[in-house]
């Protein structure tokens, strides 16, 4: 019996893979300079499109959460273009305030979302997996597993397949044509535009790209959980959202994904000082952006490490 198969650690390592891909959401437009505190919004939008798809018309799993990423992404392209005169805290205000328009609908729109009570009987990824199995004539206890363990483990494998797929498309993205346009507008916007850069596509792109990722993680959510409600994607959301890329680092990838990793965790490791571990993890963001505003790691970082990895090498 593979009893060290925990499904209460194979949950949070789901929300780790969940967290990631929305603290990737945010990076992606960081990456052109835009400062997006819509991701909550995005990942309502996504949630609720691919539960409704499921539940009300039976589609498959799948073919909800790829509609509900398809959604957010579509949405992202018609904030985007009209944002595009925003720049800075006023478009992250802009962003901020249509994620509350969003989560006011889903309150207000009974008929559709159920209002504040939420979405039940939403169909389970990991329960799918396994009638799909069955079907084939596989039991988990075939290789000595419980049926709960094989649907946390089926559903937490799902989930790093695509979050390494996401991350392998963002950082080939990083190193084409696309991503040193991102750079270049990030760096001075004029700049680029004078060397013949189409600023409004490339700043529309890495928009539509951070609410398609963002639709996405919303989608899985929904299909992770079972159940979804409007309080899923308030205003508190976003800012824990954008908190894992200030927190890990905004300048690199491996800087949201380790924010995201770490500040998903630390709640649970503090559990044991459970009066007090929200007043901990507050005071560890206050020291980190007075110590390092940048986040823990940036590129100069990475390079020193880089640097001593190659000294290192040589000596030997």
């Amino acid at each position: 019996m593979l009893d060290f198969i925990n499904p209460y650690y194979l949950q949070i390592g789901s929300f780790i893979l969940i967290n990631i891909l929305l603290a990737v959401s945010v990076y992606v437009p960081l990456s052109s300079g835009q400062l997006s505190l819509g991701s909550a919004g995005f990942m309502g939008v996504g949630a609720y499109t691919s539960a409704l798809l499921t539940i009300n018309f039976d589609l498959p799993i799948m073919v909800g959460v790829v509609g509900g990423a398809c959604v957010a992404g579509i949405l992202g392209i018609i904030i985007g273009i009209p944002s595009l005169r925003l720049t800075g805290v006023y478009l992250a205000i802009a962003t901020l305030g249509l994620g509350e328009v969003i989560r006011v609908i889903f309150v207000n729109w009974d008929s559709v979302t159920k209002g504040s009570i939420g979405l039940t009987g939403i169909p389970q990824i990991g329960r799918e997996l396994l009638n799909l199995v069955r079907g084939f004539g596989f039991e988990p206890s075939m290789i000595g597993l419980k049926n709960n363990q094989f649907v946390f483990l089926m559903v937490f494998l799902l989930l790093f397949i695509i979050v390494m797929a996401t991350i392998w498309f963002v950082v080939r993205q990083q190193n084409s044509r696309v991503g040193r346009s991102f750079s270049s507008i990030q760096m001075d916007e004029k700049a680029a535009e004078s060397m013949g850069i189409n600023i409004t596509y490339f700043k529309v792109l890495s928009f539509a790209q951070g609410a398609f990722l963002a639709g996405l993680a919303g989608s899985l959510f929904a299909h992770v959980m079972g159940y979804i409600s409007p309080s899923d994607f308030s205003y508190h959301r976003a800012v824990e959202i954008l908190i894992f890329t200030v927190f890990g680092g905004s300048e690199v990838i491996i800087g949201s994904i380790f924010g995201a990793i770490f500040l998903t965790l630390i709640p649970e490791v503090l559990r044991f000082v459970s009066e007090y571990r929200y007043i901990i993890y507050g005071i560890m963001l206050v020291i980190l952006m007075a110590v390092r505003p940048q986040g823990i790691l940036d590129i100069h970082l990475l390079s020193r490490v880089k640097g001593l990895k190659r000294s290192k090498g040589g000596m030997r």
